[in-house]
């Protein structure tokens, strides 16, 4: 039975266990995880929290990651200004970024999920308004969802991966794992 760990990534951790690029000492994996043997299955930039499942399974891991399987990920995002319907459509059937047209994605507006405190908070503007929304998407190109809603006039300003499939962060505090099975 493949080990699954869900790890719920906090702001500024990189998604591997050790940092060999920088001069300075980043926050990795191994500052949260002392488990031997398992291994991310795809990546959440450093600036993105949530949800990072890793395994110690190399099929499952690429089951996981290889968007071919269409796995759905579901991400709560805070974004600058308050999205009409008409901009949640256009998410919904797709979006022209540079490298093409994206998938068609699930987007709605929430309200504020009443998540962890962010370290360092996100810049905050009193002329500007900012709102939630919830987009669940089917592939996994770079930085996607930044992308996206810069894309459609309301740039990202924090983005949490919630679910992976039927893995959630659900009861998950940030910064911590639990072990679970392959749904």
């Amino acid at each position: 039975m493949p080990r699954v760990i869900l790890f719920n990534k906090p702001y500024g951790v990189l998604s591997q266990f050790t940092d060999r690029r920088s001069q300075t000492r980043r926050q990795t994996l191994s500052d949260f995880i002392d488990i031997a043997d398992v291994y991310p299955a795809g990546r959440l930039d450093r600036d993105s929290e949530g949800l990072l499942l890793l395994c110690d399974d190399g099929q499952l891991q690429a089951r996981i990651a290889d968007p071919r399987f269409k796995l759905p990920k579901t991400y709560l995002v805070q974004v600058e200004g308050e999205p009409d319907e008409a901009v949640l459509d256009e998410l919904r059937k797709g979006v022209r970024l540079k490298d093409g047209l994206t998938r068609p994605a699930s987007a709605e507006r929430i309200a504020d999920p009443q998540l962890w405190p962010r370290d360092p908070p996100i810049r905050v503007r009193k002329s500007v308004p900012d709102s939630w929304i919830r987009l669940t998407i089917r592939e996994g190109r770079n930085r996607q969802v930044r992308r996206m809603t810069a894309a459609v006039g309301h740039p990202t300003l924090r983005l949490v991966r919630w679910s992976i499939g039927d893995w959630t962060l659900d009861g998950l505090p940030q910064g911590q794992w639990a072990e679970t099975s392959t749904p």
